[in-house]
This record gives C-alpha cells, sequence and structure tokens, in this order.
C-alpha cells in the first residue's frame, strides 16, 4: 500500500523502513504511527528474516512532533500519557519483540522518543556525524518510549541520569564507546555497513536469533535459576528445528549452512 510519511519494502528477506517527513526532522505524528503500526503488522507475512530501520534526510528522528494536534501544548483536552499508551508503547514493544533482529542505521540526530527507539532496536549502527539527545528535560518531561529503562541497562544509572537530567548532545562514538549502541562508523560507510550486517543477518538460522533476542530482554527480569530455565526450555525447542539439522550438518561436512529460518 502506498504510504505518506514512511518507505517501505521488502525485497527477499531484508525489510526496509524509513521514516520520511525529512521537512521535519522525521519526527513522529499520528499518521506516521498509523503507517509504522501497518508496515511492521505486515512483515510476518511477507516473509521478512531482517528489517532496517532508518530515516531520510539528515536526521534520524526527532521525536514527537510537537506541532501535531494530538499532543501540541494547549490543545484542548491533551493527555500526553494517552499518546504514549496508544503510540509509543505499541511501536517499542513491537520492535523489541519482533520475531527478526532489528537494525537501526541512525544518520544525524536521534532526539528525544527517536533516541529510544532506536535503542529499542536490536543492533545500533550509527553514522560518526550522529547524536543522541534525550531532550525532555528541556520540556519539562520524563524519557518516554522506554528511556528510563533502557538508558539504565545499557550505560548504568551515572551516565542514564547525566544523559536525562542535562539533555546534552551525546556524539555517535561516545555512545559506542559506553556500550549505548553497537557501533559508529565513518558516515560513507553507514549504508555498506548497514546493507551488509542485513544481508548477513537475513540468511542466518532467524528461529534461533529470535529466541536469542527474547532471552537476553527477558533475562533483566529473571533470576540466574529462572533465565536457566528459560534456557533449557529454548534450546529444547530448537533442537528440533531444520536449520540447527542444517548447521550440524554443514559443520560435519565443512560447508557453508543454507538456514532457512525453520
Amino acid at each position: 500500500m502506498p504510504y505518506d510519511n514512511i518507505l517501505f519494502s521488502v525485497e527477499g528477506a531484508i525489510a526496509r523502513l524509513t521514516l520520511n517527513r525529512p521537512d521535519k526532522l522525521n519526527s513522529f505524528n499520528t499518521k506516521m504511527h498509523d503507517e509504522v503500526q501497518q508496515a511492521l503488522q505486515s512483515l510476518p507475512a511477507r516473509g521478512a528474516r531482517v528489517l532496517v530501520l532508518s530515516g531520510a534526510g539528515r536526521g534520524f528522528c526527532a521525536g514527537q512532533d510537537l506541532g501535531d494536534r494530538a499532543v501540541a501544548p494547549g490543545s484542548k483536552g491533551v493527555d500526553l500519557g494517552e499518546s504514549i499508551n496508544k503510540y509509543y508503547k505499541p511501536l517499542v514493544i513491537a520492535l523489541s519483540s519482533l520475531p527478526v533482529p532489528v537494525i537501526a542505521a541512525v544518520n544525524g540526530v536521534a532526539a528525544g522518543a527517536g533516541a529510544n527507539i532506536a535503542l529499542a532496536c536490536d543492533l545500533v549502527i550509527a553514522a560518526r556525524s550522529a547524536s543522541f539527545v534525550q531532550a525532555f528535560a528541556k520540556l519539562g518531561l520524563v524519557p518516554d518510549s522506554g528511556g528510563t529503562w533502557t538508558l539504565p541497562r545499557l550505560v548504568g544509572p551515572a551516565r542514564a541520569l547525566g544523559l536525562t537530567l542535562l539533555g546534552n548532545k551525546l556524539p555517535a562514538e561516545t555512545a559506542a564507546a559506553w556500550g549505548m549502541i553497537w557501533q559508529c562508523v565513518d558516515d560513507a560507510d553507514l549504508v555498506p555497513t548497514v546493507d551488509a550486517l542485513a544481508a548477513q543477518l537475513a540468511v542466518a538460522p532467524t528461529r534461533g536469533l529470535a529466541s536469542t533476542k527474547s532471552a537476553i530482554r527477558a533475562s533483566w527480569q529473571h533470576s540466574l535459576a529462572e533465565q536457566l530455565d528459560v534456557e533449557r526450555d529454548m534450546q529444547r525447542e530448537l533442537g528440533q528445528s531444520a536449520d540447527y539439522a542444517e548447521g550440524v550438518a554443514a559443520f560435519a561436512e565443512k560447508r557453508t549452512p543454507r538456514f532457512t529460518g525453520r
């Protein structure tokens, strides 16, 4: 279907979703939320085995469009909490729980909700000129889109508090050094690096990758004993998969495995 605020395609096993409001630094309005939700819901039926999320133009995403009537200051009856509940919570949960790897390709600024949406993805690759800004403090708001949950787990409470209370711009190179993102690359290398990574994941054992991301995210809520049980149950199921059989056969035959994601 045609979209007005995003670009979306699936070629082979690689899905690409580009936030496409470059004149607004790809900030979210209600229509963009609806289109992203529709695109994500269509992924299982389209055979995608990896998703690349990016932003058009000179930035990744500036967060919420404050000109959108749904959240504009002074608008009658505005409930920011309801906006979070209706749009951002489902988006963050969808990205983090998709049964395929999700790569965020961050060019330029990722600010506010835009920064935390990137961090909800499984692998974040950022251009060296990119930056992350927890801009909420400058608006008298609390970090949303999972920021208060994700940041301290990625960088620790001291750095999370510094980033959120001060709202300073964090360069991509520092974000990588802190372990907040997977990789920072030269600007010219962003697209080829992401393309190569997407191609690698598109032929990987998809079920195993989906279970891995699920297990790691669940580990933050489990004791060691509980997490060992999670690993046991997942290993039991994956040990019956076609991909495991193929992986073992390929290892024994000293050849490249041909995974199908089943």
